[in-house]
C-alpha cells in the first residue's frame, strides 16, 4: 500500500459539490482516504481572474501504480467537466494534482513526482502541512513544514471550511 498525496483545486461552478464528487470518485477508484485538510481559498496563481480558487489536500492509501493513479485522476477530471485549454494557467472546475507517491521520485514525460512546482505555491503547501507536516520531500530532504516556512509565495491561503 502506498501513501498518495493529492491536491484538489478549482474556481468555477459549485466548488463544494465538485470537491465532494471528486473525493468520492478518488476513494472509489484509488483506495481509502486516510486524511484530508480543510478547504482553503486563494487568489488565482499565474493569471488574473476574479474567481477565487479552493484547494484541499488529500492522503489516500492505494495499491495502484503512480501511472495508474494519473490515468484515474485525469479520467475523474474529465468526468467532472474539466476542459483543458491551451493556456497553462486558467480557471477550471477541477484540478487533481499528484504531489507525492510515498517517497518516489519519478521523471517521465507525463508524470513528475514529487510535483515539481509545489514548493513555490503556498496554496499547495498550506493544506498539505495540515495533513503531513513531517513528511520529508524525497529530493529536497526538507519537511513540508520547512518547505512552507521557506515558501516565497505571498498569496494568502485562508481556511474557509474544515
Amino acid at each position: 500500500m502506498a501513501s498518495l498525496y493529492l491536491l484538489l483545486g478549482g474556481n468555477l461552478g459549485d466548488k463544494k459539490a465538485t470537491f465532494d464528487k471528486a473525493t468520492a470518485r478518488l476513494v472509489e477508484d484509488l483506495g481509502a482516504l486516510t486524511a484530508k485538510s480543510a478547504i482553503y481559498e486563494t487568489e488565482p496563481w499565474g493569471f488574473d481572474c476574479d474567481d477565487m480558487f479552493w484547494n484541499q489536500a488529500l492522503r489516500i492509501d492505494t495499491k495502484l501504480s503512480p501511472q495508474e493513479v494519473l490515468r484515474c485522476t485525469k479520467s475523474i477530471e474529465i468526468e467532472l467537466g474539466r476542459v483543458r485549454g491551451d493556456e497553462r494557467y486558467s480557471s477550471r472546475l477541477i484540478d487533481i494534482d499528484l504531489l507525492f507517491y510515498d517517497s518516489l521520485a519519478i521523471n517521465e514525460e507525463h508524470l513528475e513526482l514529487p510535483h515539481p512546482r509545489m514548493i513555490d505555491r503556498r496554496f499547495v503547501l498550506q493544506p498539505l502541512v495540515e495533513i503531513a507536516p513531517d513528511f520529508v520531500h524525497p529530493t529536497l530532504n526538507k519537511t513540508i513544514s520547512q518547505l512552507l516556512d521557506d515558501c516565497k509565495d505571498e498569496l494568502e491561503a485562508k481556511i474557509i471550511s474544515s
